[in-house]
Parts: C-alpha cells; structure tokens; sequence
C-alpha cells in the first residue's frame, strides 16, 4: 500500500525545524552550566560607512555563567574560559548580499554565578566593511546598493559566544539578534 508522500513530507519537514530550533537553546550545551548574554548597552543603530573608522562595536557586553542547578554545589571547575565568539549577518531589507562573518578569539573567565565584561566588542572588522555589499556605499563606489537600488542596507547581527568550563565541557551561549541601518 502506497503511502500519499506530501503528509509525510511536511512531518519530515516540521521534526527538521523542531530540530533546528532546539540548536538554539542554551540548555542543550554540555556541562553543568549555561553562558547567558545578560546585558549589553551601546549598540549602534545606524553607521554611516564613509565615517567609520574600520570598526563596528558595542560599547559594553556582559556574560552571566548560571549554574543549572541552581540547588546543587558549585565548583571553580564550573568556572568558563572564554575562546571565541561570531558574528553572522542576514539582510533585513530586499538585497541577498551579506558581508562575510566575523569571528574573533577572546580571552577572560566567567566564574560560576559570575560574569564577565567586555568593553567596546568588535562586531564588524575592516574585512566586512571594505567588501560588498557595504563597499558599496562609498562615495567612490556610488553610495548605492547596485541589487537594491538603495542608499540603506539594514543587517541583522547575530552574536555567540563560546567558552570551555575548567572542567573540559564546551558551552556556547544562545545568539542575540539585532538589527543595524547602513548609510553612506
């Protein structure tokens, strides 16, 4: 007996997203602990590519190293050595372009039930902004996106973190998402 596909499919699909979905979670990395990005503050929200100086940051980054059981004993091998972390970009508007990711070591410790602070976080080098689609918004280039038409180009960032406790499990922290406006 033949089995009509297109039910079976769409189940296919939906147990697909399900999964991709779960990657998200920060429950699902190892250990005994979650990287939770718990505040951030100075974020840009428009950069005009002319005036930059090769760098896009945020102005402060804070990253909270929960234990997962908050009634259990903690321990200094629960401790997080931070080791990189991405940057990956989508176009929000109508373009396809997307500069290259950024991804950067880091170096510092989150202990456990602490947190740790960067200042000033790069999350846009001179390799994203002196290549397409942002080159494009130079003055000597046009100051115009040639697939949209347009002298906007409006990014979503998205941000993880990766450490490895003392103890050898690695953890990652679940993407914060935000947009920026790019001007000429």
């Amino acid at each position: 007996m033949k089995r009509p596909i297109v039910p079976l499919l769409a189940l296919a699909l939906a147990a697909v997203g399900a999964l991709a979905c779960a990657g998200d979670r920060v429950e699902d990395t190892e250990g005994s602990v979650i990287l939770s990005v718990t505040d951030f503050d100075g974020l840009p929200v428009r950069v005009a590519v002319n005036q930059s100086d090769g760098l896009v940051q945020i102005g402060s980054i804070t990253i909270a190293n929960v234990p997962k059981d908050q009634n259990a004993n903690t321990s200094p091998l629960q401790d997080v050595e931070m080791t990189t972390y991405e940057v990956v970009y989508q176009r929000v508007d109508t373009g396809t372009r997307v500069p290259g990711p950024l991804v950067r070591r880091i170096f510092g410790v989150a202990p456990v039930g602490g947190d740790i602070v960067y200042d000033n976080l790069p999350i846009m080098g001179a390799e994203q902004l002196a290549n397409p689609p942002l080159s494009d918004l130079l003055f000597s280039r046009g100051a115009f996106d040639p697939e949209t038409g347009s002298q906007v180009i409006i990014l979503s960032f998205r941000i993880r973190f990766f450490g490895r406790t003392i103890a050898g499990d690695e953890i990652a922290t679940a993407p914060i998402r935000f947009e920026v406006e790019f001007v000429p």
